[in-house]
């Protein structure tokens, strides 16, 4: 965002904003707004579970700088509630996007619970046209629920282990650092049946901080899965074959899934999955932001 914002809201930790809290600042939105609301963080770790509500649309949220500005919770899926029961996956986002024309710049989401509690989400996103610029989205397993509606993500981190990127959005990773810290899946996609697009990275630089050969490009969680690797650079923990079925045979048949010009040590065309396809020319040209989303071009 080159402009020079004029911000609404400003959160501070040590109480030179409106607010010491995000959730705090997010309460005081009014509903359905027409104009563009600024909120700027300044540097701070804030421990907390904020939601944007499905009626806080036209939300920014930016960030003083995207190391330093962070948005923490440890919530696991095993993690018990004052009842007694599990929290379960849908219960531990640290951020959770409901609205519409929500957007976010310079800011870390983190689910720090790690490994052995299950599914622990940093950033649930349910809202339609969805921005995400120079963010990291930090986690283990189920990192970011890219739930529905349209979604892009430009130059942002992410990192997990297993089905870190699930969902059935329409999401666009523009050049974007995806990591994987131990072996498993990159994504876990439940496109729908009728939707043309699911997940596509474009540009993307695939790096593995775990074994050669252990980490799948993705698994469907849902048959009808969709995903593409277009022009990404895959590292050497990218197993040859390249996705895998969920053990279940059937998704073979209904799965998705496509790659076009991978290069790094990750990419081997010829070894990959008889179900999976690699893009011609012509059909890769049709992977362009504005096809993908049906005539919405972010900003």
């Amino acid at each position: 965002m080159d402009k020079e914002i004029k911000y609404d809201i400003v959160v501070a930790q040590d109480g030179s904003g409106r607010f010491t809290t995000i959730s705090e600042a997010l309460d005081s939105v009014n509903v359905f707004n027409q104009k563009r609301v600024y909120i700027f963080v300044k540097k701070g770790v804030y421990k907390e579970k904020p939601v944007v509500k499905s009626y806080q649309t036209n939300v920014a949220l930016i960030g003083e700088d995207r190391d330093s500005t962070i948005i923490t919770y440890d919530i696991g899926a095993g993690t018990l509630r004052p009842d007694g029961k599990k929290t379960g996956t849908f219960g531990t986002p640290t951020f959770t996007v409901l609205a519409d024309d929500f957007r976010a710049e310079n800011i870390t989401f983190e689910n720090s619970t790690g490994r052995g509690n299950g599914q622990a989400v940093a950033l649930d996103v349910a809202g339609d046209r969805a921005v995400f610029v120079n963010c990291r989205m930090l986690g283990w397993q189920d990192t970011l629920l890219a739930g529905k509606g349209r979604q892009y993500y430009k130059n942002c981190y992410i990192d997990g282990h297993v089905d870190y990127i699930f969902g059935g959005a329409t999401a666009v990773f523009d050049e974007c650092t995806i990591v994987n810290k131990d072996r498993g899946y990159i994504t876990a996609a439940s496109t729908p049946k009728d939707q043309k697009y699911g997940y596509v990275f474009l540009n993307c630089d695939i790096k593995g901080e775990t074994d050669d050969d252990s980490v799948y490009l993705g698994r469907p969680w849902r048959h009808y899965a969709h995903t593409a690797f277009i022009n990404c650079k895959l590292g050497a923990h990218i197993k040859a074959e390249g996705w895998h079925n969920w053990k279940d045979e059937s998704r073979e048949a209904t799965s998705r899934y496509a790659e076009y010009n991978s290069t790094g040590p990750g990419a081997a065309p010829d070894k990959r999955v008889g179900w999976s396809k690699q893009l011609t020319d012509e059909e890769a040209a049709e992977y362009t932001v504005e096809n993908i989303f049906d005539g919405w071009i972010p900003e």
